[in-house]
């Protein structure tokens, strides 16, 4: 970039959208991912699709590169600038611009946060099921762009099963538009390309999406086992039982006495694992599905505690969102891996993230979603320390090559970004990441879009 670069994306922003000061260059050059840092030339904070569409095109003509960021809150260095350039912020982007109550659809820009357009569609009875940790700070852009999953993961799905639509700009300054607010739109699935793309693809400038009745009724419950078997014939059964959970969680010994120690919650630390789970609906089935649930729980083994009100209630998914905090607090720095696996793989999955961690002398809680198999072995280190994370990084190749033994996956929702780039090809084989590259050159030939991202270097 030169200065005249700068003094365009000015005019085509305002003065006072353009930060080009170390001081606000350094907080955009991280997100949530330790060991990953650069500082960008430029942060730019435009306005609309038009100002996004102008800044694309002006790089696409200088070819200087743009990292789309929403919160930052994402945890695989996806939206770091790693070869400088502009980071853009969507942040002023943060209209909902329609919400329609009688086909339970809205219509948002890519800064609107999670948690303030489910405060928006509250007052029609109805919800936008994804759920991530992040819910009261992660924009829907950046949630689109990893194809974020949550809590509600098991029977609500994931960000891909409610994208119906999106205005993106092109990295030729382009706009286009697909789907809608209709349950079917012609030709290419395009709407899925760019969702989970993590800005390699466009910068997103309009999501519609969609929405479901908020749940009538909802009961929760926490079960203690002694062994780490009882735990996954639980949650097994439970499937196989035909009940669909909103929510199925578990927690190893290692987070259970974390949270325990700092959240003072009253949980067992002795306990091998603990479930969480919780089923919504209208209050027949919810009642039934509970019943079931309590005794498929019991007859494994599990010492089980039903919530009798909405404080109860509370306490109970206290604990699972205290799990990330209480373990970054141990250390000064915090992997947060998401590991997936086939949900009857999820007992030996705990189980060898435990081996992985003695056997590389590191510390490791896992947590995650138990009903789609999607773990968080989070790791706790210290950055500083050359040695330990020499172990570290060990530790992680076991645990992606093992997600990947049991039939697994290398993310659930957190994304690629640079984290788990080395470990597409193991996933994907050299054929599959050269479609992929493919698609990428195809719609970025210069190579600006976040680049080296996701799918690595393309030429």
């Amino acid at each position: 970039m030169n200065a005249n670069n700068i003094q365009e994306l000015k005019a085509i922003v305002g003065s006072q959208w353009v930060a080009t000061e170390k001081e606000d260059l350094i907080c955009y050059g991280y997100d949530a991912t330790p060991g990953f840092f650069n500082l960008p030339e430029a942060v730019v904070q435009p306005g609309s699709k038009e100002e996004v569409a102008a800044i694309l095109k002006l790089a696409n003509r200088e070819k200087f590169p743009v990292y789309t960021r929403g919160s930052g809150t994402n945890l695989s260095a996806g939206s770091v600038p790693a070869q400088g350039g502009v980071v853009l912020s969507t942040a002023r982007m943060n209209k909902i611009f329609a919400i329609d109550p009688e086909n339970w659809t809205a219509v948002v820009e890519p800064g609107v946060i999670v948690s303030e357009l489910n405060a928006a569609v509250e007052k029609y009875g109805l919800i936008y099921p994804p759920d991530p940790g992040t819910v009261t700070t992660a924009s829907i852009g950046g949630t689109v762009a990893e194809n974020s999953g949550g809590l509600r993961g098991l029977k609500y799905g994931v960000t891909k099963h409610y994208v119906t639509g999106v205005e993106v700009a092109l990295a030729d300054g382009s706009v286009v538009e697909y789907g809608g607010g209709n349950v079917k739109a012609p030709g290419y699935d395009m709407v899925m390309l760019f969702t989970g793309s993590e800005g390699t693809l466009g910068v997103l400038t309009k999501i519609t999406v969609r929405l479901v009745p908020a749940p009538v009724t909802r009961r929760s419950m926490i079960a203690t086992f002694a062994d780490l078997a009882g735990a996954g014939r639980s949650i097994a059964e439970i499937i196989s039982n035909k009940i669909i959970p909103a929510t199925l969680e578990i927690m190893d010994n290692y987070t259970i006495r974390t949270v325990e120690s700092f959240a003072k919650l009253g949980l067992p630390v002795e306990a091998e694992a603990i479930i969480l789970a919780e089923v919504d609906g209208d209050a027949d089935t919810v009642e039934a599905d509970a019943v079931k649930m309590e005794k498929i729980l019991r007859e494994n083994g599990g010492e089980v505690r039903v919530a009798n009100s909405a404080q109860e209630r509370d306490q109970i998914w206290a604990a699972r969102r205290a799990a990330l905090p209480s373990l970054a607090k141990l250390r000064p720095s915090t992997f947060c891996e998401d590991a997936t696996v086939p949900r009857d793989k999820v007992p030996d999955m705990v189980r060898i993230v435990t081996e992985i961690a003695a056997r590389n002398k590191v510390e490791i809680g896992t947590f995650g979603h138990a009903g789609d198999g999607n773990l968080h072995p989070t790791i706790v280190t210290d950055l500083r320390d050359a040695a330990e994370m020499e172990r570290v990084y060990a530790a992680m190749d076991e645990i992606f090559k093992t997600a990947l033994r049991l039939g697994g996956t290398l993310s659930g929702e957190h994304g690629i970004g640079l984290g788990k780039l080395k470990y597409m090809p193991d996933q994907f084989g050299a054929e599959g990441m050269a479609v992929m590259r493919s698609i990428k050159l195809a719609l970025d030939p210069n190579n600006i879009l976040n680049p080296g991202k996701l799918v690595g270097e393309v030429h």
